[in-house]
């Protein structure tokens, strides 16, 4: 089992513990867990966001990077429940990332002067 494979079984263990068995949902729970860890999301990003300082007018900040660490491992958690939410594995996750970070570089090769959404269909 590769490393990505191995989150992506962790984090179901993790999830079907806390009651959540996202390999079986109707159209509505889809609806509802998406809601949910797109939202965690949001907060976690928060989180990271205050582990830099980020507020001009106040000297007391300091970049806590530990934290931010930490904060990047939440949103990975509730990254791969949501890609599990929505039917993906470890591989399908792998297959979408490879195809849609050479149609990035493709982007940048043509300068990305435009947005066009249908370079990434395929994928």
């Amino acid at each position: 089992m590769d490393k990505l494979e191995e989150i992506f079984a962790l984090q179901e263990t993790l999830n079907q513990r806390i009651g959540i068995d996202t390999s079986n949902l109707s159209e509505e729970e889809k609806t509802k867990w998406v809601l949910n860890y797109t939202r965690a999301l949001q907060q976690e990003t928060a989180e990271l966001i205050d582990s830099v300082p980020w507020k001009w007018w106040a000297k007391y900040q300091e970049f806590d990077e530990q934290n931010a660490r930490v904060e990047v491992v939440d949103l990975f958690h509730f990254l791969i429940s949501l890609a599990q939410v929505l039917g993906m594995s470890a591989e399908d996750v792998y297959a979408a990332y490879t195809k849609k970070n050479k149609v990035n570089h493709q982007r940048q090769d043509s300068g990305y002067v435009a947005k066009d959404e249908a370079d990434s269909k395929h994928i």
